[in-house]
């Protein structure tokens, strides 16, 4: 399919981004990688009467670390640049365990981090990850600033977010990792690039003993927004090498709701949590290890 016909700007500064943005409300769409919605131009999902282009805006792009290890990052920001930034990978690896997974090369060299975020879509990756990292999307306005709005807050159901029409997301922040602290994620999909059937992001924290105290989980493709489930009591206060990650995975397959589509069941969906959350947790319990030994040689 085609899609239909619309108009086309290219503002070069953010102000005109957001002026114009505030004229057109819902007429208009934001276009930086396109990599989302110029897929649902072509099967005429969205019919916007203008494709804002922001890829001209300077100030948007960049990857940045903040001083309490949160990694920022810009609105146009390929997923390819964040997976390749060594200084965001060292301040959170589970960023570039995600990224690896979006889709294929040629969809992460034009996607951007940002605008997955903004999709809002359940299925993708970074939502997941912004979630799990209590992470949140800064937004401007003509006229009203910028904001920051927490994962929590920010998505309100599939390809739905709080972010209003005369908005624009110019950036990400992804949280930082508690000391000792790994992570994990393990997606199953059809075939590699596909959408994934199901998803885990995991962070395991331990204590000064090696002992478990504290495990979190977000899924995709499993509810219509990215939730986090705490599955700390389950494991904690048990030694990272002799944990019961199977009853771990037990505890986040009852917390979980998921639906069924052409793809898997429900039932099916709800069994790859368990699964993979057992088998996500054991790497993530190993990293937490590695990356508490590596701290304590850097002192």
């Amino acid at each position: 399919m085609k899609p239909p016909p619309f108009g086309y700007a290219a503002p070069c500064t953010l102000e005109e981004t957001l002026g114009l943005l505030a004229e057109l409300g819902h007429d208009a769409k934001v276009l930086a990688g396109g990599q989302s919605l110029i897929p649902l131009l072509s099967m005429r999902l969205t019919a916007p009467h203008t494709l804002v282009d922001i890829n001209r805006i300077p100030g948007l792009g960049g990857i940045s670390i903040t001083p309490k290890g949160s990694v920022v990052v810009g609105a146009l920001v390929r997923h390819a640049e964040l997976l390749a930034d060594e200084s965001a990978h060292s301040a959170n690896p589970l960023l570039r365990r995600a990224t690896s997974q979006v889709a294929h090369p040629a969809i992460r060299n034009r996607g951007t981090t940002c605008g997955s975020v903004a999709h809002a879509d359940p299925s993708g990756e970074m939502t997941a990850i912004l979630a799990i990292t209590g992470g949140s999307v800064r937004v401007a306005s003509a006229g009203g600033g910028q904001r920051d709005v927490s994962a929590t807050d920010f998505f309100l159901g599939p390809l739905e977010s709080s972010l209003r029409p005369d908005e624009l997301a110019v950036s990400v922040r992804f949280g930082a990792p508690a000391a000792r602290t790994g992570s994990a994620f393990l997606e199953l999909a059809r075939r590699r690039g596909d959408y994934a059937m199901c998803g885990a992001a995991v962070t395991v924290t331990l204590d000064e003993d090696g002992a478990v105290s504290d495990v979190r989980a977000a899924y995709l493709s499993v509810g219509p927004v990215p939730e986090v489930h705490d599955l700390s009591a389950a494991v904690t206060g048990q030694p990272y090498a002799s944990a019961d990650w199977v009853a771990a995975g037990a505890l986040a397959a009852s917390l979980v709701d998921p639906e069924g589509d052409l793809h898997a069941s429900a039932d099916y969906r709800r069994r790859l949590v368990a699964v993979l959350t057992e088998r996500a947790l054991a790497q993530a319990a190993a990293d937490a290890v590695a990356r508490t030994q590596e701290a304590a040689s850097c002192l």
